[in-house]
């Protein structure tokens, strides 16, 4: 008896081996074999009881729902998870604006004020952005514009497809993020105009962004704004930036003269908005947004899923 079950047992294997590593369908492990298409079918189910084979069954949405628990319960803040695991890496920033489109569409109002950012990911929720029926919508940059550099920064662009969708005239703020003299920044800030511009920054009730790295290729660092003794302070003190604003793991500022120089919302009035949405896709941005959230400063958080997994292994118990 011994040796009949260690011969099915070995039979079982094969034609387990066959089914799910090789992909061959039951008849042809029938053909080759020498076996009934039957037999084949009950060495199969034999090889599961015996616990050669253990069925998975992955479901990404039940994933996602328990990160979006989790990260909650971690940040009290409202969190959305997009599901990613079956998403190519290159279409994670995609996917996850045109989720952040879809609800941002979903929480606009008339004479809505919207604040945003630059960079790729807000332009890959511009133009994930519909046309909406709405009136009175304002759009607005919440930093300045102007680079020193030819890099793409998609700020223009996407401040014309936001404005595009909610048919708003685009509120450019034309200036440098960062200046070279804190002089120079509150000469320009006092200017009509430009007032104007920071005061419906400050009045937005709706402010969408992402965070900012300090790797090396941040697009910051690539603007011609700050010299190299500034990057590599930066990169030994900060973990990311929110408005091109620096901050350390617990969401602080960390050069106050630097932030003295940069013009744009501060971070602070990130706190009092009704919408205060932070959107992030890919790992790098993971503990620029850790820092943000125990900052306080955003209340929703838009994710990628693998992302949202990295970011709660960074949680501990004592937040």
């Amino acid at each position: 008896m011994a040796e009949t079950t260690a011969e099915r047992l070995g039979q079982a294997l094969t034609v387990a081996k066959m089914y799910y590593q090789a992909d061959q369908s039951q008849s042809q492990i029938a053909q080759q074999m020498g076996i009934s298409r039957p037999t084949v079918s009950r060495l199969l189910q034999f090889a599961r009881e015996q616990g050669l084979v253990r069925i998975q069954i992955v479901d990404p949405v039940q994933d996602v729902q328990t990160l979006e628990r989790a990260l909650t319960r971690a940040y009290d803040v409202e969190v959305h998870v997009v599901a990613t695991q079956l998403t190519p890496v290159n279409d994670v920033l995609t996917t996850v604006g045109e989720y952040a489109a879809h609800y941002l569409e979903q929480i606009v109002h008339e004479h809505d004020v919207i604040g945003i950012g630059w960079g790729k990911t807000i332009y890959a929720i511009g133009s994930s952005l519909q046309p909406d029926t709405l009136t009175g919508v304002e759009v607005i940059q919440l930093k300045g514009s102007v680079s020193y550099s030819t890099e793409q920064t998609y700020a223009y662009e996407s401040i014309d497809a936001f404005a595009n969708a909610f048919h708003a005239v685009p509120q450019y703020l034309p200036l440098p993020v960062i200046f070279d003299h804190q002089q120079t920044k509150e000469l320009v800030e006092a200017e009509r105009h430009i007032q104007y511009l920071l005061a419906l920054g400050e009045k937005a009730n709706i402010a969408i962004y992402s965070v900012g790295t300090v790797r090396s290729n941040a697009l910051v660092f690539q603007l011609g704004y700050l010299q190299e003794a500034e990057k590599e302070a930066l990169q030994q003190q900060a973990v990311g930036d929110i408005f091109s604003r620096y901050i350390d793991e617990q969401g602080q500022i960390v050069n106050p003269e630097l932030n003295e120089r940069t013009i744009g919302i501060d971070l602070d009035s990130l706190k009092q908005k009704e919408h205060s949405i932070l959107v992030a896709a890919g790992d790098a941005k993971v503990p620029a947004v850790r820092a943000a959230l125990l900052g306080g400063y955003p209340n929703c958080l838009i994710i990628d899923q693998h992302a949202a997994a990295q970011l709660l292994k960074l949680t501990t118990p004592d937040q």
